[in-house]
């Protein structure tokens, strides 16, 4: 029988995995809050996938972090911010040489992850999957997309990349995992910023294209010196791509800030900024869009951190 998979996280993309590993005969738990969080998630039995207008209900077991089980492989959906915190509370139940799958946005949280668990593989994540939530419980599969894996300190991919295989999760291992994530954090600094500051989808950003070329300068010098060459190329036509390709679209920050939520702000232009100072780069447009969005988040009451 497979390894069980363990998610942290029910949100989205949680959610997402959850279903489909569950659809494919894949023995799945999903790690609750609290007691609270587990009623909740008993009285609607399952979790349930809305695919093309169809949805499908899961009874996928539900524990709370303190459940006995040992965990072989853990897959930490949850917002970066409360990654550490969240992974904390599950240390004593992680076996030696545990898998952890850190699915965080931006950069930061998965290096904090990996240095309290030096003897866990922790593998990094990155995916352009879209879904949301219509409400407790339901997740909506809003958009096709692919996830890339992969090891820094070990390249060699994982035997359980066969369970992605069966559920259905379009996936690559991929051994340059650092580039991916360093090319998705530019691409959300470039755009999810200016969608919260001028209230607008992401198509809005086309009235604002001199100050998007300007940020995408001052990330590309950024990745430049960081040792990414490779995610700095054309950053500036695939940015203009994805605002027209999801032009419709509010982007996960908007949507944040917009629900009341607190904002991955730290691991995407916080991350960005503390590298230029470390560099002793001036990026003066990074820093400006990110001192007006840190405004922004203070006049909403949204933590800014």
């Amino acid at each position: 029988m497979s390894t069980t998979w363990h998610i942290l996280g029910a949100g989205s993309l949680g959610t997402l995995w959850a279903t489909r590993l569950a659809r494919a005969g894949v023995p799945v738990r999903l790690i609750l809050r609290d007691e609270a969080r587990l009623a909740s998630y008993q009285a609607a039995k399952g979790l349930t996938l809305v695919e093309q207008g169809v949805e499908h209900t899961y009874p996928v077991i539900g524990e709370t972090p303190d459940c006995p089980e040992p965990i072989h492989r853990l897959l930490v959906a949850c917002k970066a911010y409360d990654a550490q915190s969240a992974v904390a509370q599950l240390h004593a139940r992680l076996v030696p040489d545990a898998d952890l799958i850190l699915l965080q946005n931006g950069l930061g949280s998965q290096d904090a992850v990996a240095a309290q668990l030096p003897q866990a593989r922790c593998i990094f994540a990155s995916s352009t999957e879209g879904a949301f939530r219509d409400g407790d419980w339901r997740v909506v599969f809003a958009g096709h997309g692919y996830t890339w894996l992969g090891d820094v300190g070990h390249p060699t991919p994982p035997l359980w990349l066969d369970d992605l295989h069966a559920a259905g999760i379009p996936h690559a291992w991929s051994t340059e995992i650092l580039t991916r994530l360093w090319r998705k954090l530019a691409l959300n600094c470039a755009i999810n910023p200016l969608t919260v500051l001028y209230q607008c989808r992401n198509g809005g950003l086309q009235d604002h294209q001199c100050e998007v070329a300007t940020l995408c300068a001052e990330l590309t010098e950024l990745l430049e010196w960081c040792g990414q060459p490779a995610a700095a190329e054309q950053l500036h036509s695939e940015v203009e791509r994805v605002i027209q390709a999801t032009a419709a679209n509010y982007s996960s920050m908007y949507q944040d800030v917009n629900n009341g939520r607190r904002t991955e702000i730290s691991y995407l232009l916080g991350y960005a900024c503390e590298a230029a100072a470390r560099h002793q780069l001036t990026l003066p447009h990074l820093l400006q869009v990110q001192a007006r969005l840190v405004e922004h988040l203070r006049a909403h009451g949204l933590a800014s951190d």
